[in-house]
């Protein structure tokens, strides 16, 4: 248990303590975000709103611009989704829990692509030395570009892609001694895991009303 807990711990030995404060005032954030979205609760764009404009600071402090500019997008992003998510038509709202349909998983497919031939791009145009770690970057850059699109409009199918994108991201951030960061998208994956399993459940039983 004490490895463990050095494994997190030694990555900060030499870190500022305002990163530290920083860090873990996103991860309290980010969690909370997470856990809102879980209840299908509007505060989920507030609280990421604050964990991701934190994050993009340390992440830019830290060189890694991929993830800079997917939490920069997730940023504007939840802009959009907090907008959509809070319309409403006779008092009551009017964007509902659905599975994407053929069109949206080919503007999913193809939002996956741009955004890992964007990055790349940023990171060629930054003259930036691109290493095995970068690569994994760019590629969960692109799964979560578009979970992120998937959630502003309430797509079962975003649990599925931040699933997947989190269990990628826990070994990545650890690499780079993030280790609060790494830590925190463990209990990401947990709350997706559950996000999905809550969705799916509130999906199936409006299906059964209607």
């Amino acid at each position: 248990m004490n490895q463990i807990f050095d494994f997190f711990l030694d990555a900060y030995t030499n870190t500022p303590t305002n990163q530290i404060v920083l860090e873990a005032i996103a991860f309290v954030f980010g969690i909370a975000s997470v856990w809102y979205a879980k209840k299908e609760n509007i505060l989920v764009y507030p609280t990421g709103i604050i964990c991701t404009v934190i994050t993009v600071y340390l992440l830019y402090i830290n060189a890694y611009l991929g993830d800079m500019m997917m939490n920069f997008y997730y940023s504007i992003m939840s802009i959009y989704g907090w907008w959509n998510w809070s319309r409403k038509k006779n008092d009551k709202f009017i964007v509902p829990i659905s599975r994407t349909s053929s069109r949206e998983k080919g503007i999913g497919f193809l939002l996956f692509i741009l955004t890992m031939v964007v990055t790349f791009l940023v990171y060629r145009g930054f003259d930036y030395t691109i290493e095995l770690p970068n690569y994994i970057d760019i590629a969960t850059s692109g799964i979560f570009f578009t979970a992120m699109w998937y959630m502003a409009n309430k797509k079962l199918e975003n649990w599925t892609l931040w699933i997947i994108g989190d269990i990628i991201t826990i070994p990545l951030y650890a690499y780079r001694g993030l280790g609060m960061l790494s830590l925190q998208y463990l209990i990401f994956t947990i709350l997706a895991i559950q996000g999905y399993l809550a969705w799916k459940k509130s999906l199936n039983n409006k299906l059964q009303t209607v």
